[in-house]
């Protein structure tokens, strides 16, 4: 299976009455299409995945599945609370033709969320699964940091292949890739951290800045992966502003008003999540003004 490179999170688009709009979602990947990322996760964090319905998740994984240009890896994000359930929705994905799982840490009991639990959890998922599945860590989510203690534990289990690091501590990063197998895939999913990242041995990224940046994220890759140093890193500088806007600042309802000002569909995030006002709209559309500038100057 094809891990390395750039793989967007998607956005799910919403309709103005607050249903999912399919149609919407073919557009984008449409456009993706002809850009030279990976491949798509599905139901990531920036997908807004815990208010979805599991009936919308399915059917957003069957246009996305259908949508999708011949050989770009396929990845649900599938976890669930409990082990049971994570198990069933890994299933569905496999049976829609998905490559590969992406399975955020069960956070809600989080004091008994410990190495021990979460290995169980991993390798009771792993054994029933018939795609393989990929650690998913996002602390900022769910306070629970995977680290590499975990990951020597789980990671012997042939069907679990890699994992996506959303924590932005290098550090971490470059213990993880020091303790597991050789053939164990590491993805980052911290944009400000990619290119430190790739030097220590990540294999590529899931970022939510490639789904309004695309070219700009695989540019980076790909200068990492020629051994362009130089450029990698001044190309990943660029990343930066658009990382603390679209996360920490604005979140996904920036990055959907800027995929809407970049001509993807971005569409209104889902309730409790509200829309940015005109004060951030202003702030993203200068930062997205100086990226086309920098950008056209390069060219």
């Amino acid at each position: 299976m094809n891990l390395h490179g750039i793989f967007p999170p998607l956005t799910t688009p919403f309709a103005p009455d607050g249903s999912i709009a399919p149609a919407r979602l073919r557009e984008n990947i449409a456009r993706y299409n002809r850009i030279g990322l990976a491949g798509y996760v599905v139901n990531g964090s920036t997908s807004e995945s815990v208010l979805l319905r599991w009936e919308e998740i399915y059917s957003l994984w069957e246009t996305a599945k259908a949508a999708a240009a011949p050989g770009k890896t396929m990845i649900a994000g599938t976890g669930a609370e409990s082990t049971a359930e994570t198990i069933e929705h890994t299933n569905r994905a496999a049976s829609l033709g998905f490559d590969a799982a992406l399975v955020r840490t069960p956070s809600f009991y989080k004091p008994a969320m410990n190495d021990t639990t979460l290995a169980e959890h991993y390798l009771r998922v792993a054994d029933a699964a018939r795609i393989p599945i990929l650690v998913y860590s996002v602390p900022i989510f769910t306070h629970i940091q995977v680290e590499a203690p975990l990951i020597v534990r789980v990671a012997q289990h042939p069907n679990i292949i890699g994992m996506k690091d959303s924590s932005g501590d290098v550090s971490g990063v470059q213990k993880i890739i020091a303790a597991a197998p050789k053939t164990f895939r590491t993805l980052v999913g911290s944009a400000a951290t990619l290119y430190e990242s790739l030097e220590l041995g990540a294999v590529g990224a899931i970022l939510a800045l490639a789904c309004a940046f695309p070219e700009l994220c695989v540019e980076v890759y790909e200068a990492a992966r020629a051994g362009d140093k130089p450029r990698a890193r001044s190309l990943a500088q660029k990343l930066i502003a658009p990382a603390k806007m679209f996360g920490p600042q604005y979140g996904i309802a920036g990055l959907k008003y800027a995929l809407d000002r970049l001509g993807y569909y971005g569409g209104p995030p889902r309730r409790p999540l509200l829309p940015v006002g005109e004060a951030a709209q202003r702030e993203i559309d200068a930062m997205l003004a100086g990226l086309v500038t920098e950008s056209a100057a390069r060219s």
